[in-house]
């Protein structure tokens, strides 16, 4: 009888035991996230989450009702917003800022796909979100085990007139061809391609098709 009973006494008090854990990782997740309301509807308008639970708010999340419209996120904890998260109607994320420079102010925004990797990036040197003046394509099917190499090309203004004027692609992380439009006409008018790290080609005077007809080797 008691060897029988053993095994059953065995699996209650492992049950208690998880139920027990799990009420208190409930607890304290409670604790981690506080809720703030509307005083004259009671509508949920933010949550704010202390996501490693040191005692300290790194997470800020605007609601609407249950709907979360946007967060903002100091992951390293030093007093500096360094993640901005942005939201669509049904709560599924839209884009990601976050800044090159570390100074709490984004100045570079990924746009996830529906696979939600990171399939493009806006970047801009003024930290003007409607100011963009460098684009990244990225194709996560290309990535390695640590996400290198998943950047294929980019694009840039670099005189701030709202267009293009140079083209990069890339093979593995390294870059493969930069081409430049020198005249402003939308059209690149050189085109410098790598081996590796070494230039090994200057092709340059497109035609009216946009090809180019003089090719100089680098050796």
């Amino acid at each position: 009888m008691t060897t029988r009973a053993a095994p059953a006494f065995l699996v209650a008090g492992a049950v208690m035991c998880l139920s027990s854990c799990i009420d208190a990782e409930k607890r304290r997740l409670g604790e981690a996230i506080q809720p703030t309301y509307d005083k004259a509807t009671g509508r949920l308008t933010q949550l704010t989450y202390d996501s490693d639970r040191n005692g300290r708010v790194d997470t800020w999340t605007d609601m609407d009702g249950a709907t979360p419209l946007r967060s903002r996120i100091d992951r390293n904890e030093d007093g500096k917003i360094d993640r901005w998260e942005h939201y669509d109607e049904k709560g599924g994320l839209t884009k990601v800022g976050f800044s090159r420079t570390d100074d709490g102010k984004a100045n570079a925004w990924a746009f996830p796909g529906a696979d939600n990797a990171v399939h493009r990036v806006e970047m801009s040197s003024t930290g003007d979100e409607h100011k963009i003046d460098r684009w990244e394509y990225y194709d996560p099917s290309k990535a390695g085990p640590h996400g290198e190499g998943a950047l294929v090309r980019a694009k840039e203004d670099t005189n701030a007139d709202g267009k293009p004027d140079k083209w990069e692609t890339y093979q593995r992380s390294a870059i493969e061809t930069v081409a430049f439009d020198e005249n402003s006409d939308g059209v690149p008018d050189r085109r410098l391609t790598y081996r590796g790290s070494a230039l090994v080609l200057i092709e340059s005077r497109p035609d009216a098709s946009g090809r180019f007809t003089m090719r100089n080797d680098v050796k």
